[in-house]
């Protein structure tokens, strides 16, 4: 068919190649499911779709019959493309790194001396915890000493004590006025309602805050006063349109403020930036970002500024994301976040360091490897990837612009929920917001925890001989991160090691060959070792061999046994391999397999079955009970 509009074909389920792609997709799915094509649904490709947290369909092709409208380029309302029509693109967005709170020395020529170095060795921009813990207030002038704020800008994370830093920043640019004022691009960092959400108190009131605005307004170059803080809700668990949603109400409560206290809606909307989550699904990412800016671009045009509307966006990879365990692989859930922010049309992105999750020092590297490994993350996707170079690259995909509307879609509706609960104080404080984003995060924490949703080397092919991790206080102790619970039941295990000498053990029981058993030993294994516990095979057995197999694995009665092997298999050996096993004093008895493999006419049966569809939290947690580990 011809879209009438542009004269382009278009592939549509009655166009021959669409026609052909779904003959083809139909006929693997039937023989996955060992069917006759003709007994798949009319549409077999609605089989291949997935369903976001947030609702959105992902199909599994698009085609120019997905085709969007053109967006206006970069700088043009409503800012998908881009908030900034001249951004140097030699440069691409800014690498930031922050200091104060990283673990390295927080005296102030030291700190200097730290900052000065990442600038030199590709760092652009700044963010600096100030406060109790970190730098204070009154050292900014000599850990600022020699920072060009008109290159690199800076950003303050101060919380309840926003206005003093700012005051010391302002005494600063004062004293050592830079060489090009204008072009000085700072943020105060004054985040008190996402701080409201996360802690249950606000940093600095709104007379406070109206004062810091109005001060921010009135000096040279783009000083923004507040900082719309959506990790605070990733961090929660809330899902891409949830975090979008609740940083656009905050965002719109900041502007009633505002202009309740005197400023105009146009200076209201210039003192607001947005720090959003960017995680390892890129995609996602790239649409979140983009639908972002989209949405807040609408609320400057129903306030009746739009060209008001391209608020900055710094993107932090995601803390939720990290685990403790197989630490390493971060650094690749670092790289994919980044590139998705990046190529998304984030201003400035921070990438976590990779151990950021672990006690301080636990894996015996120093913080300056870590923080050098996040800054050359982004410095590889710039410098040799060149992804700065072309804005808006994914602009025109066909499944990135279908993502981006419908995230924006959805989370405009979900904005309208918390208006209509009466903004964004009144749903945190009835805890309307929190228990939305709780629903969510409990539906992503059960798909985890059934490894529908994997994460690598935790609930998918962990590493049980990985270095126990040193003991300490945790960091990122606040965050619900995806890999927590997976990584309690391995605390155990450590434990169990530390005080036995040994991890907890099961005994695999393989009936058949390695060809016919090898999957499910392999499957059982995996499982196994995401909750800690080491799997001993005892090779081919019979019912009449299983004692000396066991006997050889050193497990003559083992508190839990897994049998193995295919359903054929399963159907004339698997009851006298369990009553074997019952007679040998095996405690717990489970078969990797389904149900419905047991044999109907059989005796007693296993405790259990193993599959990709059971809670694999619940059932290890068990099994370690059941291995008497504490």
């Amino acid at each position: 068919m011809t879209d009438s509009t542009t004269g382009a074909t278009v592939s549509a389920p009655d166009d021959p190649g669409y026609s052909a792609w779904r003959t083809a997709a139909a006929a693997v799915l039937a023989k996955g499911r060992r069917i006759d094509p003709a007994d798949l649904p009319a549409g077999p490709e609605e089989l291949l779709k997935a369903t976001t947290y947030d609702g959105a369909e992902i199909a599994p092709l698009y085609t120019v019959a997905d085709e969007r409208a053109e967006q206006p380029l970069p700088g043009s309302f409503p800012y998908v493309r881009g908030g900034d029509a001249t951004r140097d693109v030699t440069v691409g967005w800014l690498v930031d790194t922050r200091f104060g709170d990283d673990g390295g020395s927080a005296d102030p020529a030291a700190l200097n001396d730290r900052i000065l170095d990442a600038l030199t060795n590709g760092v652009s921009a700044v963010t600096l915890a100030v406060g109790p813990g970190a730098v204070a207030a009154g050292d900014l002038a000599a850990v600022l000493r020699g920072v060009h704020l008109d290159l690199a800008p800076v950003a303050i994370d101060a919380g309840a004590g926003t206005a003093e830093a700012a005051s010391a920043l302002f005494a600063h640019l004062d004293e050592t006025p830079p060489e090009r004022p204008g072009s000085v691009r700072a943020s105060l960092g004054a985040a008190p309602l996402t701080d409201l959400f996360a802690t249950g108190t606000e940093g600095i009131d709104a007379d406070a805050l109206a004062v810091l605005a109005t001060d921010a307004a009135g000096r040279p170059g783009a000083i923004r006063a507040i900082t719309v803080d959506g990790t605070a809700f990733h961090d929660r668990g809330a899902s891409d349109a949830q975090e979008l949603a609740a940083a656009v109400a905050a965002g719109v409560e900041y502007v009633r403020e505002l202009t309740a206290r005197g400023l105009t809606t146009a200076a209201a909307l210039g003192q607001i930036e947005f720090r959003l989550s960017a995680t390892d699904d890129q995609f996602a990412s790239i649409a979140k970002f983009r639908a972002a800016r989209r949405l807040w671009a609408r609320v400057a045009q129903v306030l009746g500024s739009p060209e008001a509307g391209a608020a900055p966006q710094h993107a932090v990879t995601s803390a939720a994301m990290l685990s403790r365990r197989d630490p390493w692989v971060n650094m690749l859930r670092t790289t994919l976040a980044a590139f998705g922010a990046g190529v998304g049309g984030a201003d400035r992105v921070t990438v976590l360091p990779f151990d950021a999750a672990l006690p301080a020092g636990a894996l015996g590297t120093s913080e300056t490897f870590a923080a050098r490994i996040a800054r050359n993350t982004q410095l590889l996707l710039l410098e040799e990837s060149h992804l700065g170079q072309v804005l808006d690259p994914a602009g025109g995909s066909w499944y990135v612009e279908s993502l981006t509307d419908d995230l924006a879609r959805i989370a405009w509706e979900d904005f309208q929920r918390i208006e209509a609960d009466g903004g964004f104080r009144a749903s945190t404080a009835s805890g309307v917001l929190g228990e939305r984003i709780d629903t969510v995060a409990a539906r992503r924490e059960a798909d985890i925890a059934r490894r529908v949703t994997a994460v690598t080397g935790v609930n998918e092919f962990p590493n049980l001989d990985e270095a126990v991790p040193a003991a300490g206080a945790p960091r990122l102790a606040e965050v619900r991160r995806y890999s927590a619970r997976f990584e309690a039941l391995r605390d155990r295990s450590d434990a169990h090691l530390a005080a036995q000498g040994a991890r907890p053990r099961a005994v695999l029981v393989a009936l058949g060959p390695l060809s016919e058993h090898n999957v499910r030993t392999s499957f059982a294994s995996n499982l196994l070792a995401s909750g800690g516990i080491a799997a001993e095979s005892t090779g081919t057995v019979t019912a009449d061999t299983l004692t000396d197999a066991l006997e050889a694995a050193g497990e003559r009665s083992p508190a839990v046994a897994v049998v193995c092997g295919t359903d054929a298999r399963f159907a004339d050996e698997a009851p006298a391999t369990v009553a074997a096993l019952r007679a040998a004093g095996a405690g717990k008895v489970l078969l990797a397999g389904p149900e419905k493999a047991w044999p109907a006419d059989a005796g007693e049966r296993p405790d259990g079955f193993l599959t990709m569809k059971i809670d694999a939290v619940e059932t290890l947690t068990g099994l370690l009970d059941a291995l008497g580990v504490k």
